[in-house]
């Protein structure tokens, strides 16, 4: 009997913290979403109404909603792909390079994963800044003109993007070299005694053997990328006219600046809902691959 039940004692708490801090926030959420609560309602419950689907009705024909959904789905468009291909391709180098030297230099790529978003927005905003940036200061250099990086609604979509994919590297480097240390030795010394370069054994043999690892940063990368925040808040707040307002911010925007909970609970219902249906092709598309 105690073998029976041990495990459950193991993944007890586990699973407690998940309930508390993942399921039930999004019931909470759920339920929320179909009342009109805002700040006033919080300190008379009374005053709450059930308005039934009227926040999705509004949040359907709100343009701020789309336009934020539609940067999420560029920002993700552009950010997943660069943030999976860099970082495999630094984590390649690094495992083909000894010292001491490149041993530091892998604890170097992890440091923007853990520096506070707060320091890395100080430095990117002199980066970008237009009088006096370097950027533009390189740009001077070989006589191109001065580029609004964070006030031209298009150009500051691909620079809290250049921030984000810049910051996101470091934990993707550490899974992809944990993979590599994995690779059977013999498979790669194999190949080269048959001729094989050393593209072709990356691309015939380390890459079939990374695919659970590539699917598992892919996965978690696109969950991350669809809930877009810290990067447009602390540079843009959303600006200029919305052109970096993701998903995330808008509903933080609702929410708490706003104060309009049950519309703000709508929005990230939807959004869960989108995670979750794109979660579940990715896992298929896995299923797919590994049967056939």
């Amino acid at each position: 009997m105690r073998n029976r039940f041990l495990p459950y004692a193991f993944v007890g708490p586990a699973m407690l913290l998940l309930v508390t801090f993942g399921i039930l926030p999004i019931l909470v959420a759920l339920l929320v979403s179909f009342t009109d609560m805002n700040l006033a309602g919080l300190g008379n419950w009374s005053r709450i109404q059930f308005i039934g689907t009227d926040n999705y009705t509004k949040l359907f024909a709100d343009p701020s909603f789309w336009q934020a959904l539609g940067n999420t789905a560029l920002f993700a468009i552009i950010g997943v792909p660069s943030v999976i291909v860099i970082s495999l391709v630094i984590a390649l180098a690094l495992n083909h390079s000894q010292g001491r030297f490149f041993r530091a230099l892998r604890s170097f790529y992890f440091v923007p994963a853990i520096t506070a978003i707060v320091a890395v927005a100080l430095v990117w905003g002199y980066l970008y800044n237009t009088q006096f940036g370097l950027f533009n200061y390189l740009l001077s250099l070989v006589g191109l003109p001065p580029v609004p990086w964070l006030s031209d609604p298009i150009v500051v979509k691909f620079s809290v993007v250049m921030v984000a994919v810049w910051r996101g590297l470091g934990l993707n480097v550490i899974i992809f070299l944990a993979a590599l240390q994995g690779v059977p030795k013999e498979y790669l010394e194999a190949a080269e005694i048959d001729g094989a370069s050393g593209l072709r054994r990356i691309v015939s043999i380390v890459i079939p053997l990374l695919r659970f690892a590539i699917f598992f940063v892919t996965i978690t990368t696109v969950i991350a990328w669809l809930q877009f925040f810290d990067e447009p808040f602390v540079l843009t707040k959303g600006g200029p006219l919305g052109a970096s307002t993701s998903i995330a911010l808008f509903l933080y925007q609702e929410g708490f600046s706003l104060s309009q909970f049950g519309y703000a609970s709508a929005g990230s219902v939807i959004l869960v809902a989108i995670i979750a249906v794109i979660t579940v092709i990715q896992l298929r598309l896995r299923r797919a691959d590994v049967d056939y």
